[in-house]
């Protein structure tokens, strides 16, 4: 599986996250959605491997894997915003994000590519009370026929519900 280097993600130009400022996204499914996440925040994509259950965790939580000597648990994304059984296949991706200084894992179903997104193609969301709470949620990202839900990833990583990674100073 390709790998995205921390490294490589942050020797391109850095990218602001504020008015005017284009956002680079690495998107990816969940069922027939598609939603995208900073990509600074990615340390690598990687295959869906065996994952170590932990007992009395919650479902959402598959387990832990062993990466390069550092435990990181892996979350399956598809579980943990109610989008039906999750499938595992050769599609199925781990996107291993840093946070915080924390290595967390997130199963998706595919990831599609990475685009950069300029300001005006990034739309607030709407109020709906959907299945991913609007608070987890920076916006939607209009691409010509496509539409992105773009998710706020440290803020979901260190909500308390979570509780994966230290709450990050706004």
């Amino acid at each position: 599986m390709a790998e995205i280097a921390a490294g490589t993600a942050r020797a391109q130009a850095p990218q602001q996250q504020g008015a005017g400022a284009p956002l680079e996204v690495v998107t990816f499914k969940l069922g027939e959605e598609e939603y995208g996440i900073d990509i600074q925040k990615v340390q690598e994509l990687r295959g869906y491997d065996a994952v170590t259950r932990i007992a009395n965790a919650p479902e959402y939580i598959k387990g832990v894997v062993n990466l390069r000597g550092i435990i990181v648990p892996i979350i399956d994304m598809r579980i943990k915003f109610r989008l039906g059984e999750p499938t595992y296949d050769q599609f199925t991706v781990v996107i291993v994000l840093n946070i915080g200084g924390r290595v967390v894992g997130m199963v998706v179903d595919s990831v599609s590519d990475v685009i950069t997104l300029a300001a005006e193609q990034i739309k607030p969301a709407p109020e709906m009370g959907s299945v991913l709470d609007a608070d987890y949620l920076i916006g939607l990202g209009t691409l010509e026929d496509r539409m992105l839900i773009l998710v706020d990833i440290d803020r979901l990583m260190s909500s308390e519900e979570m509780g994966l990674v230290e709450k990050i100073a706004a």
